[in-house]
């Protein structure tokens, strides 16, 4: 497990996000007491545990620590960034799975001596969705493409700054991109989208992480806001 911990007293720094550390620690090593775990049950991403975390005087060794004490939190916002490239390409890759299912099942599936795909109430919103998902996607390597040049630009022109947008831009879009096209993958398959069998239903309930992790489709709306309309901060 990644933990950011305070090892500098609040009144000794100057800001809050000072004085914070980055720790790798073995969660598997229940030898040492202080650290449980307590597995959340979630309607969706089972290949992934999700818990509760608690913490009673737990000690870390200093072998643990990751970068320079007292700088982790600069280290967690420079992970962000590549977090949320992350989760875009893992909407993306929902939103293009449910897409072809449902073009699948509209294409094979024959109402009143036509496939359904014929009527443009079940083709134009699965075309609009893929226009979105596209959208989305160079959005997402655009985003990707400046985290990757950050690392080996030492001229420093591509700026922290851009990224945070980019990234914050391209994961609000992938995820709502997937959502769309899940949902409207469900809407295609008509009451057989509610069953378990065409595997959309489960794309529908994974579509929603994107859009509340690793940050709500709201804090991004605030983010691009201030840093980029230079509108005042709402909260």
């Amino acid at each position: 497990m990644i933990l950011l911990a305070r090892t500098t007293p609040l009144e000794e720094v100057k800001k809050p996000t000072e004085g914070l550390s980055l720790f790798c620690i073995d969660i598997g090593d229940r030898s040492k007491p202080g650290l449980d775990l307590r597995k959340i049950k979630k309607m969706g991403g089972r290949a992934v545990d999700a818990n509760e975390v608690f913490f009673d005087n737990y000690e870390i060794s200093a072998d643990r620590l990751i970068g320079e004490e007292g700088k982790g939190f600069r280290l967690i916002l420079h992970g962000m960034n590549a977090e949320r490239c992350l989760l875009a390409g893992e909407a993306l890759g929902l939103g293009y799975a449910a897409l072809k299912k449902a073009s699948d099942y509209a294409r094979d599936r024959v109402v009143f001596q036509r496939p359904i795909g014929q009527n443009q109430a079940i083709a134009h919103p699965l075309a609009d969705a893929f226009m979105k998902l596209e959208a989305a996607k160079l959005a997402t390597y655009h985003a990707a493409r400046l985290y990757d040049q950050s690392g080996t630009d030492a001229s420093g022109s591509v700026r922290q700054e851009e990224i945070g947008v980019a990234a914050n831009s391209a994961k609000y879009l992938a995820a709502e991109a997937a959502y769309t096209a899940c949902e409207r993958a469900v809407l295609t398959h008509g009451g057989m989208g509610y069953a378990m069998e065409y595997d959309v239903e489960r794309w529908f309930r994974e579509s929603l992480v994107p859009r509340i992790a690793p940050i709500s489709r709201e804090m991004i709306l605030n983010y691009i806001g201030e840093r980029v309309l230079e509108l005042p901060r709402s909260y």
